[in-house]
């Protein structure tokens, strides 16, 4: 699974590396190296415009709440726990089938966190590219919030799901799960709302490559939600 994750980047420079034609951040986010579920993330989405729909869609940038929370859910708790999903199954879920089919993403990242060893001893490491930075694969939704009018701040909640797939040996020896992967030469089409087929978008997503990712020992300091900062991701003597 992935649990927790790092992102230093800025929403100009993600929007550079991302070519993205359309920033809608309401709210910069700080760098944050203990990016944990219910936070705002960034993420990279296409959707057409309302004014031209015939037009082409746009790529955007945008904050979205980690936990997925279907539109038929009753409450926004629901995404508490909504926060991975497996890419073996996720087509077919109910409460992924949906945003598989029309609104997938991509979420930055750094690296992200893993544990290792037993309960209360667990040992965390942090897997990272080698070289650049990782595209993880993500699925959203648009929850509409009843209680609020519809033309409140608030009233529509934007949140997303990391997809995951077994892991590479140099990562399956931590854990068995890891985020699912997206390649530069696949960001259009995986982004693009006009791909419906699940067995076609299914096979943009790859998993990283024996060699690609890194993986040390870091401070047990980001087991705390609270801490922060770059020391986060320094390695450690165990």
């Amino acid at each position: 699974m992935c649990g927790r994750y790092a992102v230093s980047q800025s929403a100009d420079d993600l929007a550079d590396e991302f070519g993205v034609e359309r920033a809608e951040v309401r709210e910069r986010l700080d760098p944050d190296w203990n990016v944990a579920p219910t936070k705002k993330v960034y993420a990279v989405l296409s959707r057409g415009r309302k004014d031209e729909p015939a037009e082409p869609p746009v790529r955007r940038l945008r904050t979205l709440r980690w936990g997925l929370v279907p539109s038929w859910a009753k409450d926004v708790a629901i995404g508490n726990r909504l926060i991975n999903a497996r890419v073996e199954t996720a087509a077919e879920k109910p409460a992924f089938r949906k945003a598989f089919a029309l609104r997938r993403c991509i979420l930055p990242a750094d690296g992200f966190y893993e544990w290792r060893g037993e309960k209360g001893q667990k040992q965390p490491f942090f897997i990272h590219p080698k070289d650049g930075s990782l595209a993880m694969a993500g699925l959203y939704e648009i929850w509409r919030d009843k209680s609020k009018p519809e033309d409140a701040d608030d009233a529509f909640v934007w949140s997303v799901v990391i997809l995951t797939t077994d892991a590479t040996d140099d990562v399956g020896q931590i854990h068995d799960r890891m985020p699912m992967l997206v390649g530069p030469e696949s960001w259009d089409r995986w982004l693009d709302p006009g791909s419906t087929d699940a067995d076609d978008v299914t096979r943009l997503l790859t998993p990283a490559v024996p060699g690609v990712l890194d993986a040390y020992p870091v401070s047990t300091d980001v087991n705390k939600v609270g801490n922060n900062g770059p020391h986060l991701v320094d390695p450690v003597e165990l």
